[in-house]
């Protein structure tokens, strides 16, 4: 019997006009839209972002996760989706699993992904590429991520600035996602690296209430904001300076 194949779609930062044409191709003719919510509510931005993609027939199945950091619970709940998906691909459909930015940077369709390799080995999944938030924000700003030889250090700010305080050597820039209520501690480190000068917040990114924010200090006042993102880099030399 032929199974289905899973299609791993980034939707991009928010703005729905951000979406890969690829995407929007295979969303027309999926059988089914799989996507992440949370246990306390069903509710899903990947799913409002792709909307106007997905055709009035096609089911969506929006899929229940901890939002906690109980590792047993979590791998719990990524391996009994990841049968949920398997079990509708071996009817011989195809469906596609939504998730904001990329699907594979700090996203659950890796997870979902991992355990469907490790369980059924025998399915297909074909992952299609997305828009990452701190790409948004960059372009947002108008200000480059990397330049020359420079390095660029991608972190979870879940966990504050902790880990990045012990680095002995900091990278030239780093993006912190997830910012959401450690952005005090993340200051702190930056602060302490002599980087928080030329440093950028972006609340929102690409949605119509997106705000940008280039005093942290101010950052630090206002209320938390789960989709808060922290760019922040050494200073950089003009060209006209280096002269």
């Amino acid at each position: 019997m032929t199974t289905g194949t899973l299609f791993g779609i980034g939707v991009g930062p928010g703005d729905p006009e951000l979406i890969p044409v690829k995407a929007v191709r295979i969303l027309g003719s999926v059988d089914r839209v799989f996507t992440a919510a949370s246990s306390k509510n069903d509710y899903s931005l990947a799913v409002d972002i792709a909307r106007s993609h997905i055709p009035e027939p096609t089911v969506i199945e929006k899929l229940n996760f901890p939002m906690c950091q109980a590792r047993t619970e979590m791998e719990s709940a990524w391996r009994q989706n990841a049968g949920r998906i398997a079990e509708f691909l071996e009817t011989g459909q195809s469906a596609a699993f939504l998730t904001l930015g990329d699907p594979l940077t700090y996203s659950t369709y890796g997870y979902i992904l991992r355990h469907l390799q490790t369980g059924w080995p025998h399915l297909k999944a074909v992952t299609i590429p997305g828009i990452t938030s701190y790409q948004a924000a960059a372009a947002s700003t108008n200000k480059p991520l990397v330049e020359g030889e420079e390095s660029l250090l991608i972190m979870s700010g879940v966990h504050g600035g902790e880990r990045f305080a012990r680095m002995p050597e900091k990278p030239d820039n780093v993006v912190f996602l997830k910012a959401y209520r450690n952005v005090d501690g993340i200051c702190h480190a930056l602060e302490s690296a002599d980087m928080c000068g030329d440093s950028v917040a972006v609340v929102n990114c690409s949605r119509k209430d997106e705000t940008i924010i280039n005093d942290l200090g101010l950052l630090r006042e206002q209320r938390p904001n789960y989709w808060t993102l922290i760019i922040a880099r050494h200073k950089r030399h003009d060209v006209t300076e280096e002269k």
